[in-house]
C-alpha cells in the first residue's frame, strides 16, 4: 500500500523513525506542544493526531494508537510497514495487579500477555509469546537510570475485556507474577516481531485493579511526565 493511508494522511519522509504511541490523541497533543520543537500536525484521520518535530535535535513523531489491540495493530502495523518507521515505543497507562506497585510507577513491558486472538492471523503451530525489542528495553532501564527513575520490568496482561464477567481473572494473572493490565502492547510487540522492527511498551501505572486507587482522566492526560522524558529520551539515543 501507498502512503498516505486511509487511516494515516501523513505524506512519505513527514513520520520520523522512531514513533511514540500514547493510547489518547490528547496525549499526543500535550506531548507535542510541551516537549516538542518546530512540532507539526501531519495526522488527523478520525481523530487520531500525529505530530513530528524534535527532542533535543531528534526526529520524534508522536502519534495516538487508540485504545485496544485492533486499533494499535492498525496504527503500528502501518507506521511499521508503509512509514519505514524503525521504533515504535508506547507510552499508556495500566492497571496495577501486582501488590508492588503504586500509582505513578513506570513498567517497562518485558512481555505481553493477552487473551487476544490477534496472533491466529500468522497461523503458527503453537502459542506465540510477544515480547519487547532488547535494544529498546536496554536504552530503557539505562536511560530511566539517568533520570533517577526506577523502573519495574516484567510481564504484563494486554487485554481485549475492560469490564470483565469473570471477577477472578484478574487474580489468575496476578497468581502468574503479571504486573499490570492494559490493553495494546502484545498487538504492538506482534506487529514488531512480524515486520522486523522493535517495539517497547513503557506503562505508568493509573489505577490499582485490586484496590481500587486510581487517577482521574485528566491527570493520565497531562501528568505522566516522567514516562514521556524517558521514551523521549530513549528516541534521542537511539537517534545517536
Amino acid at each position: 500500500m501507498s502512503v498516505p493511508t486511509p487511516h494515516n494522511s501523513a505524506k512519505k519522509g513527514e513520520i520520523a523513525k522512531t514513533v511514540l504511541m500514547p493510547g489518547d490523541p490528547l496525549r499526543a497533543k500535550f506531548i507535542a506542544e510541551t516537549y516538542l520543537e518546530d512540532a507539526r500536525l501531519v495526522n488527523n484521520v478520525r481523530g487520531i493526531q500525529g505530530y513530528t518535530g524534535s527532542w533535543k535535535g531528534a526526529p520524534v513523531t508522536v502519534m495516538a494508537s487508540g485504545m485496544g489491540i485492533p486499533s494499535m495493530g492498525i496504527y503500528s502495523y502501518e507506521l511499521f510497514n508503509f512509514y519505514e518507521v524503525e521504533n515504535i515505543i508506547r507510552i499508556g497507562s495500566a492497571g496495577a495487579i501486582s501488590d508492588g506497585l503504586k500509582l505513578r510507577d513506570i513498567v517497562l513491558a518485558l512481555g505481553a500477555c493477552t487473551n487476544s486472538n490477534y496472533a491466529s492471523q500468522f497461523e503458527l503451530p503453537g502459542t506465540f509469546a510477544p515480547t519487547a525489542s532488547f535494544k529498546l528495553l536496554k536504552t530503557a532501564v539505562e536511560e530511566a537510570e539517568k533520570l533517577g527513575i526506577k523502573p519495574v520490568v516484567g510481564n504484563i496482561l494486554s487485554s481485549d475485556i475492560f469490564y470483565d464477567e469473570r471477577k477472578d481473572a484478574v487474580f489468575r494473572w496476578k497468581a502468574m507474577g503479571v504486573l499490570a493490565v492494559e490493553m495494546e502492547a502484545a498487538g504492538l510487540y506482534m506487529n514488531a516481531a512480524r515486520a522486523g522492527k522493535n517495539a517497547l511498551a513503557i506503562c505508568t501505572i493509573s489505577d490499582h485493579v485490586i484496590t481500587g486507587e486510581a487517577l482521574d482522566a485528566e491527570a493520565r492526560q497531562t501528568t505522566f511526565t516522567e514516562m514521556m522524558e524517558l521514551a523521549l529520551n530513549i528516541a534521542k539515543t537511539l537517534d545517536g
